[in-house]
Parts: C-alpha cells; sequence; structure tokens
C-alpha cells in the first residue's frame, strides 16, 4: 500500500460536503474491569449517514475510477455494507448502480441500498455465488466493478477501498496523544484490517500489537497464518456477524497481514448480543453505543483473552496497555440489531 495512496484518500475524502471526523470513545467502565489503562473505541456508526466505516471505501473507489465520467455504470457484490458505500458513491456522482446480493443478506440491507438508487439482484448461493454472478454480467455488459476483494489481477481498486480505510487512523493520531499499544482489529477477507495496518504504519510513531478477531465458523485468517499460505475453508454454517463470514482471505490483506499480525483470535455467535445491548445499555462505557454483530468482536476477543492469565500475559497487556477496537458499524441493520438488543438483555 503506497504511503501517496493513503495521503489522497485523506485529501480527497475529508473535502467531501458531509465528512466529519467519527468518535474516539473510552470504554472506561471495562478498562477498569480488565485493570489496563484505556480502552479507546472507534466509532463508525456515525460514519456519514452510512453507519459504517465502509462508507470511507468503496465511495472513494467510486470516485477515483468514474474519473468525472458519467457514461459507466458500477457495480459490486456485497454482504450488506460495502454496496451501500459503493450505491452511495455513485449516487454521489449520478451514475448508474448494479448491487449483487446472496439469499443471506437481509432485506433491511437490501432496502438500505435501494434508497441510493441502486439495482439490487439476488442471486441464489453465498456471498462467493453472488461475486461470480457480478463478476459474470460485469464482463459481459462491460460495468466497471467496485469490489473490496482483491485477486492476483484485481488489486487497485481493493488498494483504493482500503486506503479510504486508513483515514480512521489518521484521525486517531490527531483524537488521542496516547501511544495505543494493542489494536484488535475484525476481518472478513481481510480489507479493514490491512487498511488499519497501513495507516498505523503510515500515521502512528509507535506499532502496537496487532491481534485479527474472525468468527470460529469463518477463520480464514487464523487458517491461512497457520499454514503459512493463502487458505480457503469451508463454511458450514454462516455466522451472525455477516460481513465477517468468509471463507477466504483477499491477496492484498493477505500480503500485509501475514507479516504484520501478532495474533489470531477466532470468537463464536455465543456472546455478540449480550454485548451489542451491553454497548447500548452502558455496560462497557458512561456513553452508550450503538454498535451492530461486527462492532461487537473487538471487545468480546479482548475480555476473552483479558479473562485468560496465559493470554494476558503473552499480549503483554497490563495496566500501561492502551487498546484500540474497532466499532465499524452501528444499527446498519435495524430488523437484526433490534432483534440482538432483545436477545442480549434478557
Amino acid at each position: 500500500m503506497p504511503s501517496t495512496m493513503l495521503a489522497n484518500a485523506y485529501n480527497s475524502i475529508s473535502n467531501w460536503k458531509s465528512y466529519n471526523i467519527s468518535p474516539l470513545l473510552t470504554l472506561d467502565k471495562l478498562k477498569k474491569n480488565l485493570k489496563v489503562k484505556n480502552i479507546f473505541y472507534k466509532d463508525e456508526s456515525k460514519r456519514f449517514h452510512l453507519k459504517s466505516f465502509k462508507a470511507l471505501g468503496g465511495a472513494y473507489a467510486v470516485e477515483k475510477i468514474s474519473k468525472g465520467t458519467r457514461n459507466i455504470i458500477i457495480s459490486s457484490a456485497t454482504a450488506g455494507n460495502h454496496g451501500r458505500s459503493v450505491a452511495w458513491g455513485a449516487q454521489r456522482l449520478k451514475l448508474r448502480c448494479k448491487i449483487f446480493v446472496s439469499q443471506y443478506v437481509s432485506d433491511a440491507r437490501v432496502d438500505e441500498i435501494k434508497k441510493f438508487g441502486a439495482e439490487v439482484i439476488r442471486v441464489k448461493g453465498n456471498y462467493e455465488d453472488s461475486l461470480k454472478e457480478c463478476q459474470k454480467l460485469s464482463k459481459k455488459n462491460n460495468w466497471k466493478i467496485v469490489q473490496d476483494v482483491s485477486t492476483k489481477n484485481y488489486k487497485y481498486i481493493p488498494q483504493l477501498t482500503m486506503a479510504g480505510y486508513s483515514i480512521m487512523i489518521k484521525e486517531i493520531s490527531k483524537q488521542t496523544n496516547q501511544y495505543i499499544t494493542h489494536i484488535f482489529l475484525q476481518a472478513g477477507v481481510g480489507g479493514l484490517a490491512a487498511g488499519i495496518v497501513a495507516g498505523v504504519a503510515k500515521y502512528f510513531k509507535r506499532i502496537p500489537k496487532i491481534i485479527i478477531v474472525e468468527p470460529d465458523k469463518a477463520d480464514c485468517v487464523l487458517q491461512s497464518i497457520k499454514d503459512n499460505k493463502l487458505k480457503k475453508i469451508k463454511i458450514k454454517k454462516e455466522s451472525i456477524m455477516g460481513g465477517m463470514s468468509c471463507n477466504e482471505m483477499s491477496l492484498v490483506p493477505w500480503q500485509i497481514l501475514k507479516n504484520a499480525s501478532n495474533c489470531c483470535v477466532s470468537i463464536s455467535d455465543k456472546n455478540i448480543a449480550k454485548t451489542v445491548a451491553g454497548l447500548k445499555d452502558k455496560k462497557f462505557s458512561k456513553t452508550s453505543i450503538i454498535g451492530g454483530e461486527c462492532a461487537a468482536p473487538g471487545v468480546i476477543a479482548l475480555i476473552g483473552l483479558c479473562n485468560n492469565v496465559q493470554a494476558k500475559k503473552f499480549l503483554n497487556i497490563d495496566k500501561k496497555s492502551n487498546i484500540l477496537v474497532i466499532g465499524c458499524e452501528g444499527n446498519a441493520d435495524v430488523k437484526l440489531y433490534k432483534q440482538l438488543l432483545s436477545k442480549g438483555r434478557k
């Protein structure tokens, strides 16, 4: 990830009309319980009006590849938030847009994408099937694919997307003067984690420990790092963390994360609802936080590791630690969020 790419992303996005720095909150109650110095929570529920960090990526890539022309059609496959960002980016520039989703993507997420004027095409099967259909029809109709998954012959657009994500670290470097010692990063195909790591390399003076968190049903980063090669896994049952339920890493994130990660952790779906409710009901902080199913994993992994004496020692988590977790989305799927909130409060 070239440094200039990250700088260009920040220069462009920070000049968008509706740009605001997303809040950096403190989980002050949780830090006392876990006996650490600080736990920072980057609250991406406030990112533009898309309620997700993905707003920084897809929309920026659309802007870069359209180069001011109006006569192109943008396409993408999504599990929800990336497609919303692409659709919003296309609407901003008055471009037509086709978004492909699998049968597992909720109607609530589809409706949010349609609000930005995109045509949504449902595909039988999983995310991978929706991506294949998107690639097939885009090639046939000469549509421009804006995807966040990189392969050997498709790197530039995913790099643009990740460069957008690095802005979170640029913002954090201005929001606190504390040196971050540990970052917990969610991974699906790895784009968020790799974008953040690239941002750390550019904007932080000290390199923190990087801990990757995944669903135990879809731990493709953990398995790839274990085998020291890209590993495709079989997902027997989709995780409630839909945006992270991915069976294979993207190529550029793999090239970054295999060298930058200190530790990989997988978590079950068991504590998602409880954590979503805990964020909302001020169990972790004095502030009420709206965090969706993919915002909870960093908090869950941090608590789990701190409750394990060996793991806590292995990661050097102690009373001097300044820990960052990424609250990567708010109630992006309103219906699911309400269900999780209700379940978590029981």
